[in-house]
Formats: structure tokens, C-alpha cells, sequence
């Protein structure tokens, strides 16, 4: 059975809402008062961490792995459905970030970039705090499995290598160099794209009801049990470590149900010690069926 972890969820979702709302905060204000391109848009970007605190808060309301009379398979996918919501705003982020910097580019450049030592310094605690939450996430996340902090673990991870990026640039406009703000705003974009991707890549798979074991690994463990002839039809949704269901029709050589029955079980012990949490559903068939399907 799988476990409900949603109140674990929830309560790191909302320590990193508060973190993230501050690191927001400090950006915003820093940005404004350098006249950063590239800073403003790393503070774009923690918006949007905000607003993924906020929508996996309410995907993880819905998300309970117990099934009830109007989701008899569970509610799991709404986490998935968060998850995507992340990459949608990552996508977002990105647009915003490039129309800024095509923008600055088309008028000339935009106001003078200022930066000093103590502004510089609220940067540092910025980076500080989210390298805390990209690690607090995703040692909850992988703990618990949750795909939503995980996703928005990774999410945290490229604000670190945003912000370690912007303040490279900062420290060069510092320095004399003026054009590294504008220049660095593009690879912003990128990495902020790339990583609304691979949340997108991680998580579709789950919603379109993606195979998540190999037919034949399925086949090759039911037919090391004794008693099975063959078995075929065999289909499995789902994500290996979250939740797995597996279907088949199983050949067995049983002259009467208790037998059968036995044999079935057999087979659904191993495949449970293999993938569990796994539901499994399988379709007796006397020895005398045959079928060389093994998948549909």
C-alpha cells in the first residue's frame, strides 16, 4: 500500500513559500536599485519559485495515493498535474526573460548598472538561502517520493546557478564590464528553459499512461513460478517507486481454483517484492489457451 505523505509534503512546501517570498523580496529590491537586467529577471524567476510553492500546495490537497469511489486508481496524478504546472511557469519565466533583454538590446542598452560591496553582500545570503532549499527539497522529495518536490527541487537548483551567474556579472559591471549583464540574461533564459524541460520529460510519462516495466521482465518473473505456463496481454502503468499498476492474462496448470488461486498469488509476491508499491490485476486461463502475445 502506498503510504500518504501529504502533510510532509505540505509543510516543506510552505518553509520554502516563506524562503522563496524572501529571496524574491531581496532580489526585487537589489534589482531595482542597480537597474540589473539580468538581476531582474533572476527575481522573475523567484516568482514563479513562489508560485510553484503555492501550486504544489494545492496539487498535493488532491494528491492522496488512497483510492476512494470516484478514483478508484488513486489520486497520485495530481501531483504529476502540479509538476507540469511547474514547467509551464518555468516557460513563462523564460519568455520574460528574453523579451527583457531584446528589449534593452533594440533600445540602446537601457539606464547605467550601480552595484556596491553591501548589495553584493544581500546576493551572497541569496544564493545561501537557495542552496538550502534545493537540498532541504530534495532530500524530502526522494525521501517521500514526491514528484512535486523534487520537480520543484530541481527548479531551485537552477535559480542557484542563475544567481551564481548574475552575480558573476554583477561583480564584472563592477569591474568595468557592462555588457556581461545583458550578455548573461540569454544563458538565464536557457537554463531556466532547460530545467521547465526536464520537468516536463520527468512527468508526462505518468500522465499518458506511459509503460513502466519492460512485458518481457513481467513475463520472465511470472514464468519462474511453478505452475505457470504462459502469460500474455501483459500491460503496466505508472512510475516504479511511486506506484505501479500491472495487468495480465496468466496460463496456469491448475485442475480446480484453489490451485490456481495459490499459483496467482505466487505470482503477484514476486512481482510485489520487484516494483511495490504495485497493484496487479491477472485473468486465469486454463492450460490449454494459447496466445503469443505477450504484449498488446
Amino acid at each position: 500500500m502506498t503510504q500518504d505523505n501529504r502533510a510532509k509534503v505540505r509543510k516543506v512546501l510552505i518553509i520554502t513559500l516563506v524562503l522563496n517570498i524572501f529571496v524574491m523580496v531581496l532580489k526585487a529590491v537589489v534589482g531595482n536599485l542597480t537597474g540589473s537586467l539580468s538581476l531582474t529577471a533572476d527575481a522573475l524567476h523567484s516568482v514563479t519559485d513562489s508560485a510553484n510553492n503555492i501550486l504544489g500546495l494545492i496539487a498535493s490537497r488532491f494528491s492522496s495515493p488512497k483510492p476512494d469511489r470516484d478514483h478508484p486508481y488513486g489520486h497520485l496524478k495530481f501531483e504529476a498535474v502540479g509538476a507540469l504546472g511547474i514547467s509551464a511557469f518555468l516557460g513563462i519565466a523564460c519568455f520574460e526573460i528574453l523579451q527583457g533583454a531584446v528589449e534593452r538590446i533594440i533600445n540602446g542598452g537601457g539606464k547605467p548598472i550601480t552595484i556596491s560591496p553591501p548589495e553584493l553582500g544581500l546576493l551572497l545570503v541569496v544564493l545561501g538561502v537557495n542552496i538550502f532549499v534545493a537540498f532541504y527539497e530534495r532530500r524530502i522529495g526522494q525521501r517521500v517520493r514526491s514528484p512535486i518536490l523534487i520537480a520543484d527541487a530541481k527548479h531551485t537548483m537552477s535559480d542557484i546557478w542563475v544567481t551564481i551567474s548574475v552575480i558573476a556579472g554583477l561583480i564584472g559591471v563592477w569591474l568595468g564590464f557592462e555588457w556581461l549583464d545583458l550578455a548573461l540574461a540569454f544563458p538565464v533564459a536557457l537554463l531556466v528553459f532547460w530545467s521547465g524541460w526536464t520537468v516536463l520529460k520527468e512527468n508526462l510519462p505518468w500522465l499518458v499512461d506511459r509503460m513502466a516495466i519492460a512485458p518481457e521482465v513481467i513475463h520472465a518473473i511470472a514464468l519462474s513460478v511453478p505452475g505457470v505456463v504462459n502469460c500474455h496481454d501483459i500491460a503496466s502503468r505508472g512510475v516504479i517507486g511511486r506506484q505501479v499498476f500491472i495487468e495480465m492474462h496468466l496460463i496456469v496448470d491448475a485442475p480446480e481454483v484453489e490451485t490456481a488461486h495459490r499459483i496467482t498469488e505466487e505470482v503477484e509476491k514476486r512481482l510485489e517484492e520487484r516494483f511495490s508499491p504495485v497493484r496487479i490485476l491477472i485473468h486465469v486461463e486454463p492450460p490449454a489457451y494459447q496466445s503469443n502475445h505477450v504484449s498488446f
